[in-house]
């Protein structure tokens, strides 16, 4: 069986989790391909809300094997709190595998990103000051630290003693802070070694294995397509790929193995940080949405900004995925409203635009063209099929499809595990 990979279509917190979770039994492993503790998913089980950071959505579910991928960068000092977290609540984590070339998150990263972050002002990028921004440029600049490097404690010190050369300039000279020295910095790391030696292997030969013996294998990306370095709204975005390209690299699959890119689209839209946001309210309507949606970060409890439903932005979640099938989630949040608006075009400069524009100076200047469509007010959150959603969510499950461009195969109606419309197989 081909890998399915599963990313956002906005700007993350679209409930990806949700969708694998759908994937259920039916999934072999679950792979996380990039990003690190910088974003979330939020999970509910039974009633109980678990909020992974790190840890693939896929740790949830028994038989399933999580496994973060050469793509993410690993705080492990996040990564070990996650997992005590979880077994102290019953969840059996011994099944998680860590790729060797992921590479590490140092503490001096953190350390710089918050400093750097504060030393812009009003120039800030909006980043959650974990230190993943950093990590992500010392991999390209080719001083960073990979996992496998805890296993050789002398490759270790002199890859940590290579990279302190340029952080202490930075963080002494520039940012007024102390210097870091070697020892602490292998000391800590070292201090993990012995627990992360039994996850680690070569997650691409594994990976490569388990879909010749005809593994379900599904791909999930952090954060969303409008945070892609390459394909978001630069530079407000994340520091890696999370659209369907990104979990070639990220995973270490070739593209010719992938089958289904499930894209995951909130019923409205959010972002957490700065940046343009063309159908974003400020007023009370926004305050409503984040309300009713519980729009906070799982990650840093940030308030969300709130807006309704881009469909241009959609239309550009599936060009640059290849999106093959949508899954829609909390259209329960938009239940009560007498109008639902739907952006379908920008005004820029009396200029229609049905595409994302070209230029982030275009975008920034977006207006939104907005359809409306009808409202309702029943409970949705027992629907188990579109036909027992009210005729007005229908509508509007079938106008987003039509506007987007892709398939609906799954519609979100509830917070819990099982408040799902499931449309069309995501497996089959």
């Amino acid at each position: 069986m081909p890998a399915i990979v599963l990313v956002g279509a906005q700007w993350g917190d679209e409930g990806k989790g949700k969708a694998t979770d759908l994937l259920g039994s039916s999934v072999d492993y679950v792979v996380k391909f990039n990003g690190g503790n910088n974003a979330g998913h939020t999970v509910v089980i039974d009633g109980e809300t678990y909020a992974l950071h790190l840890l693939p959505s896929g740790i949830l579910t028994p038989g399933v094997v999580p496994v973060i991928g050469n793509g993410v960068v690993v705080d492990l000092g996040v990564l070990f709190e996650e997992i005590d977290a979880l077994e102290a609540r019953g969840v059996d984590t011994s099944a998680l595998v860590v790729s060797a070339n992921a590479h590490l998150l140092p503490p001096y990263n953190r350390s710089l990103d918050k400093v750097v972050e504060r030393f812009l002002g009003s120039r800030r990028i909006g980043t959650t000051g974990r230190g993943v921004g950093p990590t992500y440029a010392d991999k390209m600049s080719r001083v960073g630290l990979r996992v496998q490097d805890l296993f050789d404690e002398k490759i270790l010190r002199q890859k940590v003693e290579g990279a302190l050369v340029q952080k202490n300039q930075l963080l002494v000279k520039v940012y007024n802070r102390r210097a870091v020295t070697v020892d602490e910095i292998v000391d800590e790391l070292m201090g993990y070694a012995d627990r992360l030696r039994p996850m680690v292997a070569d997650t691409s030969l594994l990976l490569a294995k388990a879909i010749d013996e005809g593994a379900n294998v599904v791909l999930e990306g952090g954060q969303a397509t409008l945070l892609d370095v390459d394909h978001g709204t630069y530079p407000f975005v994340t520091s890696s790929n999370p659209t369907s390209g990104g979990a070639c690299t990220g995973a270490g699959i070739p593209p010719t193995r992938i089958d289904r890119v499930v894209t995951v689209m909130k019923a409205y839209t959010t972002r957490v940080g700065e940046g343009p946001f063309p159908t974003e309210l400020t007023n009370e309507d926004g305050v409503r949405l984040r309300k009713d949606g519980g729009e906070f970060g799982t990650t840093t409890g940030r308030p969300r900004r709130c807006g309704w439903l881009d469909a241009v932005v959609g239309r550009f979640a599936v060009r640059v995925n290849g999106t093959t099938d949508f899954v829609l989630t909390k259209l329960d949040v938009l239940t009560g409203w007498d109008q639902v608006p739907v952006c379908v075009a920008y005004d820029v400069d009396g200029v229609r635009h049905d595409e994302m524009p070209m230029t982030q100076t275009d975008f920034h200047h977006a207006t939104p063209i907005y359809e409306y469509l009808e409202g309702w007010d029943e409970d949705i959150s027992g629907a188990r099929s579109l036909a027992e959603l009210p005729a007005a969510a229908r509508r509007y499950v079938e106008a987003v499809q039509e506007l987007c461009g892709a398939p609906i195969s799954a519609v979100g109606v509830g917070a819990g595990r099982e408040s799902i419309i499931a449309v069309r197989d995501l497996i089959g």
